[in-house]
This record gives structure tokens, sequence and C-alpha cells, in this order.
């Protein structure tokens, strides 16, 4: 059985040192799903003034394994992403929302949706991203 604690999942994000660097938080963490936020900040954009697409790639990329980690267990690696940036990312946050499409003995496929969220709350789909997790226990 997984635990779904959404606060071991925040000491388990916390010990990621990138994450910490960016400022991330979890938000959601229960069965197949999880959300992870990034603020955006000025040192985090391009030089066209949006969200770098590395860092929405990051949001993805934990975002799925954490839901994926939700039905495999803690002990799991992604085995890969892709991403399709659809909209320029600018706003206060960005919120990246996983869901777990399948899930096997040893991996789960998940879907992300990233979201550039406006100060009014207004969210605007900026990337769609897959992911494979693999349990490594």
């Amino acid at each position: 059985m997984v635990n779904l604690d959404i606060e071991t999942a925040r000491m388990v994000l916390a010990a990621q040192p990138f994450s910490v660097l960016l400022g991330a938080r979890i938000e959601v963490f229960e069965k197949g799903r999880a959300t992870i936020v990034v603020p955006v900040r000025e040192n985090l954009k391009q030089q066209n003034g949006f969200l770098h697409g590395g860092v929405l790639a990051y949001a993805a990329d934990n975002a799925i394994t954490f839901a994926a980690g939700s039905t495999l267990g803690p002990e799991v690696l992604t085995s890969g992403v892709t991403i399709s940036y659809v909209r320029p990312a600018s706003g206060v946050t960005l919120q990246a929302e996983a869901e777990v499409t399948y899930t096997g003995r040893r991996q789960a496929v998940c879907r992300c949706d990233l979201y550039a969220v406006a100060e009014d709350g207004a969210r605007v789909l900026s990337a769609i991203a897959q992911g494979t997790v693999l349990c490594v226990a």
C-alpha cells in the first residue's frame, strides 16, 4: 500500500535542492494525482519575458513522478517525458497537474497539463506533457 500523506510528499520535494531553488511546492498528492506549483520570478524567464521552457519541463517531470509514485510507491524514477508547448507561459504561478493514465506492476504512464496562472486566478494552458515512470524497488 502506498502512503498518500501529503506532508511526506512535501518533505520529499523539500529534499530536492533544485526544487528548493525554484521555490516549488506540492499542493495535491493523492492516489493517481499530483500538482506542483512554481512561483514565477524574473530569473526564471527567457529573453522574451515568458517562463523558460526548462521550468515547465521540470514541473511536468516532477508532477508526473509524484503522481506515479502515488500508485507505484516511493522508489520511482522517470524514464521518459515528452512535452508540447502550446502557449507562452506568463503570470504569477505555474501549476503542473499530473494524473496517472495507466499503472502496471513496474511502470506508470501519466499526463500533465501545465497552466500559467494570472494574479486574478485566470489559468491558461501552456503545455501538455506525458511521461513514463519506473518502479526501481
